[in-house]
């Protein structure tokens, strides 16, 4: 109940910044149109925003009989989740890295890279897809994936403040320095919502797919991984629109700065050890 009441907060800030921003280009007209736009996206996003990000990736749905073996782990994790079996999607992209997305687990869908299936192990790969699960049955997709649009939709709105300028509530244009701070800090503003959403949802994640797996070990093993080989691979998709990083199983977006400052995920040292300590207490064992 607490995580529910906490998303819920942070779903009204990130409208709320929304609205912000729409008073910032038209006053309280704008906030208005921006209010009804916001709750207009939200009503998308719940339907239709999973089949976005899938296609923003190109993703391609396979089975068992397209894609056997990492169906069956799929569907094999599933069944130990007591979760309905999920959409199932590949990635024909270098950089490793996996997401899942849905409004409920019965309309949920996982998605990995070809180029994670290749630099992982087969239990180092049943650890991240039992991760992904995991936000499935925390109904963490949901969330996430709303909070990925309204970022986008966030820092578009915030850009056109910058180039057009903004009108106060008698229609008069406001000071154009003020747009162009609107356009530098309204995404940043919806970043670390984002990151506030986002850290401690890792966590639970990598600790509930410790339990489906029943091998926090190998989920260790491959953060580990992913971690050095997505340094060296973009994930281009990603770079295009960073407001989906914090989907993925890792950071995928390249650079330090406040890309590095502001990451929607964990340290990947700390998920590692908190994951090595589960597994020395033997605890994640089914």
């Amino acid at each position: 109940m607490f995580n529910l009441v906490k998303t819920a907060v942070l779903m009204a800030a990130i409208t709320a910044l929304f609205m912000a921003v729409g008073a910032m280009i038209g006053g309280q007209t704008g906030m208005l149109i921006a209010l009804a736009v916001a709750v207009g996206m939200n009503f998308y996003s719940y339907w239709f925003s999973d089949k976005l990000v899938l296609k923003m990736y190109n993703a391609r749905e396979v089975d068992a009989s397209s894609a056997p073996q990492f169906y069956g782990m799929v569907r094999e994790l599933a069944q130990r989740a007591n979760l309905p079996m999920p959409k199932v999607y590949l990635i024909d992209e270098q950089a490793p890295n996996a997401f899942a997305t849905g409004r409920n687990p019965e309309n949920a869908a996982v998605a990995a890279t070809t180029g994670i299936l290749r630099v992982l192990s087969e239990r180092e790969l049943r650890g991240v897809m039992a991760h992904e699960l995991a936000h499935v049955a925390h109904r963490d997709i949901l969330i996430s994936t709303i909070s990925a649009t309204m970022a986008g939709a966030i820092s578009m709105l915030a850009n056109f403040a910058a180039f057009f300028g903004g009108r106060d509530e008698n229609g008069r244009p406001t000071n154009p320095i003020a747009g162009i701070a609107v356009a530098l800090l309204a995404p940043l503003a919806a970043s670390l919502i984002q990151m506030a959403i986002s850290r401690s949802r890792e966590f639970e994640a990598d600790r509930g797919g410790a339990e489906i797996s029943g091998d926090p070990a190998a989920l260790a093993s491959a953060l580990d991984k992913i971690h050095r080989y997505a340094q060296g691979i973009p994930l281009n998709t990603a770079e295009a629109h960073p407001e989906t990083a914090q989907m993925m199983i890792m950071n995928p977006l390249s650079g330090g700065g406040l890309r590095g400052l502001f990451s929607t995920h964990p340290a990947t040292e700390e998920r590692v050890a908190r994951l090595m300590a589960m597994a020395q207490g033997g605890g994640a064992r089914r």
